[in-house]
């Protein structure tokens, strides 16, 4: 393995940092949910149903992209496939997996998250449900690879959500996202008598246009 051992550690590292702040944050309870970081040809993973606070620098865990141990005695995450179908199929560097409540809520309604807001642009669109398939099945792989086609992120049916990124920053940021227009979407349909305003596509891509010259120049935009 060509990685340095020093670069290693600070990836898993940051890696358990960003899977206990989706905890934090609400997005995932207990063990559901996990985290992954692609080194070059190297996945770090968390690890299948040990609670994110009891992870430390001895629990390394990762595999190759065709789902080989290479580091670690733990066993990877149940939901590996969806995993390695990303970052075999798009540039993803950052993947992340929640039950976040509102967004696995909005996956029972509807086959596609209405646009009620313009951040559906950042996603690549209006955000797909990936029909539903048993968890940690190749079937639920594929499933997610057909809703993620052209976009960032999902939702999964009776499930949750998966988003990939540059960074894993970026990743729980499209989480936090996608969970929050969820949450607008499911606040505003509930009104009595009211239909929510929804983007028409032309919208979604004049924000799309003007989302890619958002932030500062040279800093990761989430």
């Amino acid at each position: 393995m060509k990685d340095h051992p020093d670069d290693l550690a600070a990836a898993w590292s940051e890696l358990v940092a960003t899977a206990r702040r989706t905890v934090t944050d609400g997005l995932v309870v207990g063990t559901s949910g996990n985290v992954s970081r692609r080194i070059r040809d190297l996945v770090l993973v968390t690890p299948s149903g040990v609670p994110y606070d009891r992870l430390g620098p001895g629990d390394t865990t990762a595999v190759d992209l065709e789902g080989r141990q290479i580091i670690g005695a733990l066993r990877p995450t149940s939901e590996l496939p969806m995993h390695l179908t990303v970052y075999r199929t798009t540039p993803a560097t950052a993947v992340v997996h929640t039950h976040a409540p509102y967004a696995t809520a909005v996956s029972t309604l509807v086959p596609e998250l209405p646009p009620v807001h313009y951040m559906a642009a950042a996603l690549g669109g209006p955000v797909r449900v990936a029909p539903y398939a048993l968890y940690g099945s190749d079937e639920l792989a594929v499933n997610m690879r057909e809703a993620l086609r052209d976009r960032t992120g999902c939702l999964l049916e009776n499930h949750g959500t998966i988003t990939y990124g540059d960074s894993l920053d970026q990743a729980l940021d499209r989480t936090a996202q996608l969970e929050w227009m969820c949450r607008v979407w499911l606040a505003a349909s509930s009104v009595p008598g009211r239909t929510p305003n929804l983007l028409s596509a032309g919208q979604l891509d004049a924000a799309a246009g003007r989302l890619r010259g958002y932030g500062q120049p040279g800093r990761d935009q989430g």
